[in-house]
């Protein structure tokens, strides 16, 4: 009895009904293109500071979907060390954040290279680099084993099956399918369509012990790059399927296990994308503010650490930290003593990038010193 997509007969013969994706299509690439006309106008040094938050939400958001909460600090220090971003950044490296930033940027920046199996065994490889997932030991670096790979949610002995993969002796043929699919030059499909079929073809053949659902969305995020021929990105996918995580997983459990037909799943694809490019006004909004603060400020000298808080703070918007900066969080941040953290603040506060709240004693704290008009919003 066929239970999963992958059982039909005529898979993986997708089909889906174009008139009900229409209009969503032409809005998704109505905004995208409005987005990226505004990104060109922003030039070549915004257009990497946005691209670093992109790339920041990406990883930080991505591996949220997954249940792993990685160091903010640790993510923005690799991405600014791996684009060339000149930005202070004090933060200890994280091997995992190390790993899924150069898969996405593998992805993005080399676009047009190739996808093949050895390829997406190195990004495999790279999301896992100590060889465990968790406490478990996992295969890196090729295809899952014999074990049935089964999704599956709920506490022991209540356990509730979502999906079975394909069997692993399937795999390489299923690969092969999708790769020769990838590699077809001549496809009339539009580009965000041809995405989220990637995403969602990869993610259903499940062939790695762990890590399917991140290489899908990476996979995903190189078809969009392939399309629009760019390897900066301006929005962010995962950061917006956070948002709907549940209803994310809900679509593509139904969509699995309905026949042929994926338009549910397109049409949740394309919600989300139209949603993603609505959100990115907050991330090219914090890179312009940012610029703003800096230009006010280009000619006053200041040590890594007081620039690295300054960026926290910028990061943090117009309201900035729940309770101020103070000086323990300085010293939190920076690893400085409280002495030279107390005399940093200090010299903030004399340049005047940084303002006084009301209070005083052990209630004292700071925040950035906004020019006039930006205060008043």
């Amino acid at each position: 009895m066929v239970k999963y997509i992958w059982q039909e007969k005529k898979w993986p013969n997708f089909t889906w009904d174009n008139s009900s994706l229409i209009n969503a299509l032409s809005r998704c690439n109505f905004k995208r293109g409005q987005l990226l006309g505004r990104m060109a106008s922003l030039g070549m040094e915004l257009s990497l500071e946005a691209r670093a938050e992109v790339l920041v939400a990406e990883v930080l958001h991505t591996s949220a979907i997954e249940g792993q909460l990685l160091n903010p600090d640790s993510v923005r220090s690799s991405v600014a060390r791996r684009i060339g971003l000149s930005e202070g950044v004090l933060a200890g490296h994280d091997r995992y954040a190390d790993g899924l930033v150069d898969v996405l940027l593998d992805a993005t920046t080399n676009y047009d290279k190739p996808l093949t199996r050895e390829r997406l065994h190195g990004w495999q490889a790279a999301l896992f680099p100590g060889g465990f997932s968790g406490v478990r030991r996992i295969t890196v670096g090729d295809f899952r084993g014999n074990t049935p790979l089964q999704v599956i949610s709920g506490p022991i002995r209540e356990e509730q099956i979502h999906f079975e993969a394909p069997p692993d002796k399937q795999v390489n043929h299923e690969i092969n399918q999708f790769l020769q699919w990838w590699a077809e030059k001549e496809s009339t499909l539009d580009g965000i369509l041809q995405a989220a079929i990637a995403g969602f073809w990869f993610v259903t053949i499940h062939p790695y012990e762990d890590g399917n659902n991140r290489l899908a969305r990476v996979i995903t995020d190189m078809a969009l790059a392939r399309d629009e021929k760019l390897t900066t990105r301006c929005y962010s996918l995962s950061a917006q399927i956070i948002e709907e995580r549940q209803s994310y997983y809900e679509v593509l459990e139904k969509t699995q296990k309905s026949g042929l037909d994926i338009t549910p799943w397109l049409k949740w694809f394309l919600g989300c994308f139209e949603r993603a490019i609505d959100r990115s006004d907050e991330i090219v909004g914090k890179v312009l503010l940012k610029a703003r603060f800096w230009e006010l400020h280009r000619n006053k000298p200041l040590t890594k650490r007081q620039q690295k808080v300054i960026n926290r703070l910028l990061d943090a918007g117009l309201d900035g930290f729940v309770g101020g900066l103070t000086t323990r969080k300085y010293v939190e941040m920076t690893k400085a003593s409280r002495a030279t953290c107390y005399r940093e603040i200090t010299d903030l506060l004399n340049k005047g990038m940084l303002r006084k709240n009301p209070g005083k004693g052990r209630s004292v704290s700071y925040t950035l010193n906004w020019p006039e008009e930006k205060q008043q919003k």
